[in-house]
């Protein structure tokens, strides 16, 4: 949109901007003119443009800060009360810093941190340059404490979570010592299915604790050894009926073992 680029025209007076500003949103404040505030906002983009080149060294696209400047800038158009004589410039400029700020606050870290958490390592940063350099040194976290009012152990929780700033691509070679070139995708282990067979023994382990010596046997036989009744029945000296109502019993004993602990621990 050509139009959001441009800027007032150099040749004429401030005072008639202002003039035709105040005209803008009389008649947008009073009429709802939507095209005055349309007209408004694009006379303020290179304000917002500006503010936002301010931080678009700190990681994030310029074009997504300046939207973000944008939404500053129509908070202030919606809200600037023209009888306490300020420009709107000058009302306009912190909303859309703070706009900026807010994001960076809330978007710009690749894990969900809380809020407080993020504005305690924002005065850390802060007051981290300031302690560095009137010391000379680093400064001790009880120093950094004192300064922001807060724990030690809230100080070292919120310097923790400034690690969450920024995420590693899952390409990101791993580097160190050894000079390892592989990446974290290609240290990821591939499914075991023994895991889950484990998992199983320990549901069943006890209900199976519940069988006599025989019932685990003929269960072992027909489920992990893949044995039919009639073969079990030859190897235990039964009739294959007899086998196929200990197997159904036996069962009935592992099921009932199980639900009863399951619903203590519920």
């Amino acid at each position: 949109m050509p139009a959001v680029l441009c800027g007032p025209d150099p040749t004429i007076s401030v005072r008639h901007r202002r003039n035709e500003e105040k005209q803008l949103l009389h008649a947008y404040h009073t009429m709802g003119d939507s095209r005055a505030r349309e007209e408004l906002i694009v006379r303020y983009m290179p304000l917002v443009f500006g503010v936002s080149r301010r931080y678009s060294q700190r990681g994030e696209q310029l074009e997504d800060l300046v939207q973000v400047g944008c939404i500053g800038l129509i908070k202030a158009i919606d809200r600037f009360d023209s009888t306490r004589g300020v420009a709107l410039s000058t009302y306009a400029t912190p909303n859309i810093i703070g706009e900026i700020k807010r994001y960076f606050r809330d978007k710009g870290w690749a894990l969900k941190v809380p809020r407080g958490m993020l504005e305690l390592n924002i005065r850390l940063e802060q007051v981290t340059s300031t302690l560095a350099s009137s010391n000379h040194r680093s400064p001790t976290v009880e120093e950094l404490a004192d300064a922001t009012g807060a724990s030690p152990e809230e100080v070292m929780e919120a310097i923790e979570a400034g690690r969450s700033r920024s995420a590693l691509s899952l390409d990101h070679r791993l580097g160190g010592e050894e000079e390892d070139d592989r990446s974290p995708m290609e240290s990821i282990g591939e499914f075991e299915p023994g895991f889950e067979a484990a998992d199983r023994r320990i549901i069943l382990e006890p209900g199976m604790e519940q069988l006599s010596k025989r019932e685990r046997i003929i269960l072992h036989q027909r489920f992990f050894q893949g044995l039919t009744q009639s073969q079990i029945a030859a190897n235990i000296g039964v009739s294959q009926m007899h086998v196929s109502r200990l197997i159904r019993r036996a069962l009935a004993k592992v099921r009932a073992e199980i639900e009863q602990r399951e619903g203590k621990e519920s």
